[in-house]
């Protein structure tokens, strides 16, 4: 089953830039899809291989901060290609 995953990841501490753009570097040589915006971060792909992936990456990036957020929209369907028809 394909999905969509829009992620932001939020380190609630000075010096955080670090662990968010490791996170998304990650991210973007993992084999998926990943689009990126100034808010949030898009996956897209297989289910089972996308929280894989997320599982383990969000637990490293957790282990290395103080204390963070991660929220997750998920849609059941890949829509990488998604066009604006206005």
């Amino acid at each position: 089953m394909k999905i969509s995953v829009e992620l932001t990841f939020s380190p609630l501490q000075d010096n955080y830039e670090e662990e968010i753009i490791a996170f998304i570097k990650v991210l973007r040589n993992s084999g998926l899809t990943v689009l990126e915006n100034p808010l949030s971060t898009q996956v897209y792909g297989d289910y089972d291989q996308v929280f894989g992936i997320l599982k383990d990456e969000i637990k490293k990036s957790f282990e290395k901060i103080d204390i963070g957020l991660v929220y997750m929209k998920i849609v059941k369907t890949d829509r990488h290609d998604y066009e604006r028809n206005y």
